[in-house]
């Protein structure tokens, strides 16, 4: 594509998943990434569809974005890998089921289905659970997929819209409606959209995206032995030690019969490698609801960089010190779940259209002139 209307940079799931919005609104979108489809944050993900509500604004952009999920899927589920297993939320003590109990009214009243399980029927419903928990809130409609392979597929789909990708030559930097490649080209475009993730800071060094680091793990294959994405009420809630990390459960079974291990959040840290002793406190961490997984072969551990914002939040929107440049970025463990529901913010945001959702607690501004 010679002259593109839209630069959407970065084709990650979130990036992807903007450039077929636009396109299929009108837009000729080229989609850049110094990888490919899915290649950096999204591949190093946990692929989970679940309904998180640690605030208003934050459960708006999941369920908005969860809806396009369930379109998604009808029709490229087998596509996504994609496994409707539902999540438990499990809680170890009465503070934590008070909490959960409280979670399955927000999600209730938003007409989104949750149930809390006494411990005979947490028992009842996941096995494979330690014996002693206070209970559970159950997700039925959450569920998994694979996010290189969405990711993957939407890139498949922007070119048969007529859009069109480049692929395996990074950007060194981003102007008013132009992307610098390091081949020394330039591209001009009407607007250019940042989905960079981690690499947003060094694209545009107003945005204070950073890198949040994650561990997982993933096992042999053990069918029919996990039914349910198994999460602690602590996810997302747990506080960071001395040495920054914090770390709560999160399982999940794959289509494989597979089990895929978290999680943890550490913040100062560069260094990509894994860390044996964080490692084995998100082992010991999921172990201590699932004894069994105790006897099992993890057979592969890596890490992850996740784009995290200061104040939690995605950033999505108009930069508000550079002309025609939007952001989609800074989304950390939900990059996936809020993918399509970024777009469609995002897309609305550019059309100067009403949006779905309140889009102020999103906007780029916030950093700039808070």
């Amino acid at each position: 594509m010679t002259h593109p209307d839209v630069i959407v940079v970065g084709a990650g799931i979130v990036g992807a998943a903007c450039a077929v919005e636009l396109q299929a609104r009108g837009r000729q979108v080229l989609l850049v990434d110094r990888l490919g489809p899915g290649g950096g944050t999204t591949a190093a993900g946990m692929g989970h569809l679940v309904a998180l509500d640690e605030s208003a604004d934050e459960l708006d952009l999941c369920l908005l974005s969860l809806r396009q999920w369930d379109r998604y899927l009808a029709e490229h589920g087998q596509r996504a890998e994609h496994v409707r297993c539902g999540t438990l939320w499990v809680a170890e003590d009465d503070e934590q089921l008070a909490h959960a109990a409280a979670r399955a009214e927000r999600l209730a009243r938003r007409g989104w289905h949750a149930d809390q399980l006494s411990p005979m029927q947490l028992a009842a419903t996941e096995p494979a659970l330690r014996p002693g928990l206070a209970g559970a809130v159950r997700v039925l409609s959450d569920g998994v997929v694979y996010p290189p392979a969405v990711a993957r597929d939407l890139a498949i789909q922007l070119t048969a819209l007529g859009g069109a990708t480049l692929f395996g030559t990074p950007i060194t930097g981003i102007g008013a409606g132009c992307v610098h490649l390091q081949t020394g080209e330039r591209l001009d475009a009407r607007d250019v959209v940042v989905a960079a993730g981690c690499a947003t800071t060094a694209l545009l060094p107003d945005m204070p995206v950073f890198p949040r680091k994650g561990h997982l793990a993933i096992t042999d294959r053990y069918p029919g032995r996990l039914r349910h994405q198994v999460v602690s009420m602590g996810y997302g809630q747990a506080a960071a030690g001395a040495d920054g990390l914090a770390v709560a459960a999160n399982v999940q079974p794959r289509p494989t019969g597979q089990w895929l291990i978290g999680s943890c959040r550490q913040d100062g840290i560069a260094d990509a490698a894994v860390d044996p002793k964080v490692l084995a406190a998100v082992l010991r961490s999921a172990i201590a609801l699932l004894p069994e997984l105790a006897r099992m072969q993890v057979i592969r551990s890596w890490t992850g960089m996740r784009p995290a914002s200061p104040d939690g939040r995605p950033v999505i929107g108009a930069h508000p010190g550079r002309p025609r440049t939007w952001l989609a970025t800074g989304h950390e463990g939900l990059g996936v779940t809020t993918a399509f529901g970024t777009a469609l913010l995002l897309a609305d945001l550019m059309a100067g259209q009403p949006t779905a959702i309140d889009p102020d607690p999103y906007s780029p501004a916030r950093f700039l002139y808070d």
